[in-house]
Parts: C-alpha cells; sequence; structure tokens
C-alpha cells in the first residue's frame, strides 16, 4: 500500500509517500480501504516536533487520527462489520491507502453521508461532545460557553450542550460572528473582544477549545464553583480559583460517533471541509491546515 510516512520530525516538506507492506488485521480488528482522512491540530504539531515530550512518536511514522472507507478485511472475532460495509473511525495511521484499528473505533457512515468526507468527523465529533458531555457536564437549565465555536470540535460542543438542553453561547473571534450565528446557539460572543466579554453573563460552564490568554480573561464570567472543561490541559490558576476543571484526552465511542455522524448526515450538525487533497499532496495539505483555514482539511484515498 502507499503511505504517508514521517521519517524524521521537521516541517510538512519532511512527509514522504512511500510503499508499506499491507497490514493484515488480528483479533477484533479490521482492515478499512481509506476513502478520507483528516488533518486535526495534533497531526502538524507531532510532525514538528512540538509534542515530542508529551506523545514521543516512534519514527517512522504514519501520523492521521481518524479516517472513513470501506471494510477490506476483517480480523477474528469480528461480528460487527463485514467487508464492504462504510465505516468511520478515530484510529492511528490514517494516512495510508489502508488503515488498521480495533473494532470498537469504527462506526457506520449513514447511507446519505458522502463516503470520503465522513472522514473529516471522527475526531471532532468525539472530542467536541465529550467535552460538552463529559468535561463540562452541561445539563439542562445551565449557560454554557463554547469557546471557538466554529472548529470542527467547537460547534460538536454547542451540538451536544444543546442537547443537552443548556442554553449555549457560541465564543469566536469578532469577524467570525456571523458564521456562528447559524450554529444554532442562544447567544453569539467575540472573545476577542474585552468590551463584549465584559458584559457576558456568569456561565455554570465554559467547553473551552482556545486556551491561552483567552481563556484567562473568561475565568472571571464563570460562577464560583464553575466548570471548566479543555480540550488544551488545565489553564493555569483555574482550579486554585475553585472551579471544577477537567482536561481530557478523547476517547473511543461507537455507539456516540454513529449517532453524531447521522446527525451530520440529517444536516442537524454541520461541519465544514476546506479543501481535499490527494494523498500524495498531504504536504500541500498540512502546509494549508497550519494556516488555520476556516474547515477541515482532507486526503483523499
Amino acid at each position: 500500500m502507499r503511505a504517508i510516512v514521517l521519517p524524521e520530525y521537521g516541517p510538512p516538506s519532511a512527509l514522504q509517500l512511500r510503499t508499506l507492506a499491507d497490514p493484515k488485521p488480528g483479533a477484533k480488528e479490521i482492515l478499512v480501504r481509506m476513502a478520507g482522512a483528516s488533518l486535526n491540530p495534533v497531526d502538524w504539531k507531532q510532525r514538528s516536533g512540538a509534542l515530542r515530550q508529551y506523545m514521543p512518536l516512534a519514527l517512522p511514522a504514519v501520523l492521521g487520527r481518524d479516517a472513513s472507507g470501506t471494510v477490506a478485511a476483517v480480523g477474528p472475532g469480528v461480528t460487527e462489520f463485514a467487508v464492504g460495509d462504510r465505516v468511520l473511525g478515530r484510529i492511528n495511521g490514517g494516512y495510508a491507502e489502508l488503515v488498521l484499528g480495533p473494532v470498537d473505533a469504527w462506526a457506520p457512515v449513514p447511507a446519505k453521508l458522502d463516503l470520503a468526507d465522513a472522514g473529516a468527523l471522527p475526531l471532532v465529533l468525539l472530542t467536541g461532545a465529550q467535552l460538552a458531555e463529559d468535561a463540562t457536564d452541561a445539563r439542562a437549565g445551565e449557560t454554557i460557553l463554547v469557546t471557538g465555536a466554529t472548529g470542527g470540535v467547537g460547534r460538536a460542543a454547542v451540538f451536544a450542550a444543546k442537547g443537552r438542553g443548556a442554553k449555549v453561547y457560541a465564543g469566536v473571534r469578532g469577524r467570525q460572528k456571523a458564521e456562528a450565528a447559524k450554529l444554532g446557539a442562544d447567544g453569539v460572543v467575540a472573545i476577542d473582544d474585552d468590551g463584549e466579554i465584559a458584559k457576558l453573563p456568569l456561565f455554570d460552564g465554559i467547553a473551552d477549545t482556545v486556551g491561552g490568554e483567552t481563556i484567562q480573561k473568561l475565568l472571571a464570567r464563570l460562577k464560583p464553583g464553575g466548570k471548566l472543561g479543555s480540550v488544551l490541559g488545565e489553564p493555569a490558576g483555574a482550579r486554585e480559583k475553585g472551579f471544577v476543571v477537567k482536561a481530557f484526552h478523547t476517547r473511543s465511542d461507537p455507539k456516540r460517533l454513529g449517532e453524531l455522524a447521522r446527525a451530520v448526515a440529517d444536516g442537524k450538525l454541520v461541519i465544514p471541509i476546506a479543501k481535499r487533497f490527494p494523498l500524495a499532496e498531504a504536504a500541500a495539505a498540512h502546509e494549508l491546515a497550519e494556516k488555520h483555514v476556516e474547515g477541515k482539511v482532507l486526503l483523499l484515498g
């Protein structure tokens, strides 16, 4: 099979197209012929070496945290899927023509959903839902702020928090307010505007995807004992202020992934795609994605 290989940490040009041996599924694993695999911030942070202390790679490595495609082979003990099934999953090694993963990492792709585009979904859907539902524990009657709400993770968090019955504010940059207004949130706020921040109500919880100075300013709008969920680690001083802080790592959840994928297929949740690249153009895809383009960047199998 062809795969994009990172032989050593470096810029996008370090990524190389190579031919590797086809993997074979073991017990409770499936092998998927990749149709789409998305780029996520963890990919370029790993590629550059920025995460080597916390998430070291065994080089040479194949990057990619999610993918979609058709089942090419199943390992012993697999009854959940059969060859030819359309699936999407949160896995490792997505930048390859054949992707191997445990059966519980995958969910069916709804019939109405484009198979390649489904590769943009697994990591952002699960991360956003777990940020809202687990880390921030959004509940009916509460008021929740989601930062970075027009990003893939933020969109999923808004959707999940609304699904819990919470009142949700979408926090975005000022230039993104018009787009954020389409998310179905109860309010939209420019979190790069100190004046708008000062007018915010006190929140029961903040689901944070931004971090940095922005979340430090927003802590003043969190109720005493309020909940703070983060995909970026614990903000400095938040726990000392008496907030309930939960930073987390995304886990596989095929049932929830399937539910969220159906929401996308039904048009209830939108995850925009900025651009699609052939697998061989992974370096160019990384260059674009690192510019924080609006929407997901996809590699096509």
